[in-house]
């Protein structure tokens, strides 16, 4: 007999299979307790039986969940990730997995417990943050199924909520105009000029130096981004080789940068020194990195004074990408000019806002398709 089931107690079952000899050839056996009805131990033990027989079966080490997310921390995403997301990580495992599902033994995992998980932050997160939740805690169990300690993944059988896509916020060229009329006398006007002009993230507009803007190819390189989150700033390379690009300006853009560029200067002269090429293009008053918060507050004042409500500094981001659109520009250029992974991305992202896009691809279809011909014969079948 491959395995049993024996009731040691009220709702308490003793399971045991056999899963092979060791090197001495002595038998070895896996013993589990499966607490519930008969029948839950028995459809435990025919998921051992079937995990051996896949070949898929993995001695149970005495894990718990909590363990392996923290393993997992340390192991992969600590070597593999960039900072922001080992930090959104650890959050997410600290303020929610690990109360929620750490003290459960990491072989005793089963989907109905993390159903029963999603529940529960369901009823106080949004399903976005769900499914996140979803996606990290899938990555650290596929982990400890490549180390052995699990023989499947337990979030192959759960599906997990599905947000509902939120309207995405762009500017028309009236709002824009409304915007930069009441930013106009603001320090932070320059940035805010180039975010709409050029489509870059906050990260990638203060992480800017003047060695980056080359006024005469009317361009810009996206060579570095600012980080910082509760700690000290930090200049690193973009996240992705995508994002690693270079962009180019409108003579609009280039000739306001031009003219910026001599105001810096002139107030470097003013202060005894020369403008540097590493000197950052957007700056506080002393030269440093500006405050990524600091600047989004901000922001959110300018646009609530314009009149433009729930607008944050990223949608000035979406509003390029809008307006390149609806000024006819290539999906390509405009998801070069994003840093996006691929055009499917840019299209699937801001092709919806776009009236009348799949009317223009039909007519340019009815220019190169021949008409059809009746030729009045009568169909067989």
């Amino acid at each position: 007999m491959r395995g049993s089931v024996l009731k040691r107690g009220k709702n308490s079952w003793r399971l045991q299979i056999y899963t092979g000899k060791d090197s001495a050839g002595k038998l070895q056996r896996h013993v589990e307790t499966v607490r519930g009805r008969k029948c839950d131990a028995g459809k435990r033990l025919r998921e051992l039986l079937t995990s051996l027989d896949k070949g898929i079966y993995a001695p149970p080490v005495k894990l718990t969940v909590a363990d392996l997310l923290n393993q997992w921390l340390e192991g992969y995403v600590k070597n593999n990730c960039a900072i922001r997301t080992q930090e959104s990580y650890q959050s997410t495992v600290d303020c929610h997995l690990a109360p929620g599902l750490g003290h459960i033994q990491l072989n005793l995992l089963r989907f109905p417990e993390i159903e029963a998980y999603y529940s529960k932050v369901g009823a106080k997160l949004s399903a976005k943050s769900v499914l996140y939740h979803h996606r990290l805690l899938k990555q650290a169990l596929k982990y400890g199924v490549r180390k052995g300690y699990l023989g499947s993944n337990p979030c192959d059988l759960v599906d997990p909520p599905k947000p509902r896509k939120k309207p995405m916020r762009t500017l028309t060229p009236e709002e824009v105009g409304t915007l930069l009329d009441v930013a106009a006398d603001n320090q932070f006007y320059p940035v805010i000029y180039t975010a709409l002009n050029s489509g870059l993230r906050q990260a990638e507009l203060l992480g800017l130096r003047w060695r980056d803007i080359n006024l005469e190819l009317c361009s810009i390189s996206v060579c570095q981004v600012l980080y910082k989150r509760g700690g000290p700033y930090a200049f690193k390379e973009p996240k992705t080789q995508h994002s690693k690009r270079r962009v180019s300006m409108t003579n609009k853009l280039r000739d306001y940068l031009s003219e910026y560029k001599g105001e810096r200067e002139s107030l470097c002269l003013h202060s005894g020194r020369f403008l540097k090429p590493d000197d950052l293009v957007f700056a506080n008053t002393e030269g440093g990195p500006i405050d990524p918060s600091v600047l989004s507050h901000n922001f959110a004042r300018i646009a609530k004074r314009a009149g433009l409500k729930d607008v944050r500094f990223h949608d000035l981001r979406h509003t390029f990408a809008s307006l390149m659109l609806l000024c006819g520009a290539k999906s390509k250029i405009v998801s070069e000019a994003l840093g996006h992974s691929s055009v499917a991305f840019t299209l699937d992202t801001y092709g919806h806002i776009i009236p009348g896009m799949d009317s223009e691809a039909m007519g340019l279809l009815d220019k190169v398709m021949p008409p059809g011909k009746n030729t009045n014969s009568t169909p067989t079948f």
